[in-house]
């Protein structure tokens, strides 16, 4: 992909990023239960913070994604307040910021496979689960490394509890958002031919 549509792309990702760590992820009632009870949005307690930086890495490649999420954290760690909880240095304190340091290398694999064939649904959502495992291993050590080395803000929670709170609870909502990303991007990426 040439130099200019990878600055294009990693704009948008920045933007997307931003805006989806603000923004819940929520899905409709069955259709079956409509009559019932109506249509109800129910909240599966994750944002589009994980989807923005899949989505950018399945559309601009690896490049764009790790440029996105590198402006991303620089942004968060000066003085924008762009994470879900503000921004600022301390933040690297917080045992949760593996996951945000993940979406780095998280997009760079889900880049790389989304481009290692001719785009099928089932590729990019491949792509985009390899992204989000990274992004969770990269977090799980990052909890590991803060609690061993007790830096301050780790130890509100047992080493397990936090790996419970932050990788296993908001799994199921994340592969819903992946699936999402997954026929959004094959979508896009057809109908721009590439």
């Amino acid at each position: 992909m040439a130099a200019p549509n990878q600055l294009l792309w990693s704009l948008i990702g920045l933007l997307l990023t931003i805006i989806g760590t603000f923004v819940q992820v929520y899905v409709t009632s069955s259709p079956w239960n409509w009559s019932l009870n109506g249509i109800q949005a129910l909240s599966l307690g994750v944002t589009y913070q994980i989807g923005a930086v899949l989505l950018v890495g399945c559309l601009g490649g690896k490049n764009a994604a790790v440029l996105s999420q590198i402006a991303y954290l620089v942004l968060g760690l000066t003085w924008f307040p762009v994470f879900a909880q503000g921004g600022n240095i301390s933040y690297i304190q917080q045992p949760y910021f593996g996951y945000l340091l993940g979406f780095i290398p998280g997009g760079w694999v889900c880049g790389f496979l989304a481009f290692q064939s001719r785009p099928k649904v089932e590729s990019l959502a491949l792509s985009c689960i390899c992204g989000l495992v990274t992004v969770h291993l990269t977090g799980l050590g990052y909890l590991v490394l803060t609690h061993t080395f007790n830096w301050a803000g780790s130890q509100t929670l047992p080493l397990m509890e936090a790996a419970l709170k932050y990788s296993f609870y908001p799994l199921p909502g994340q592969l819903v958002v992946v699936c999402a990303v997954a026929v959004l991007a094959y979508s896009v990426r057809h109908l721009m031919f590439y």
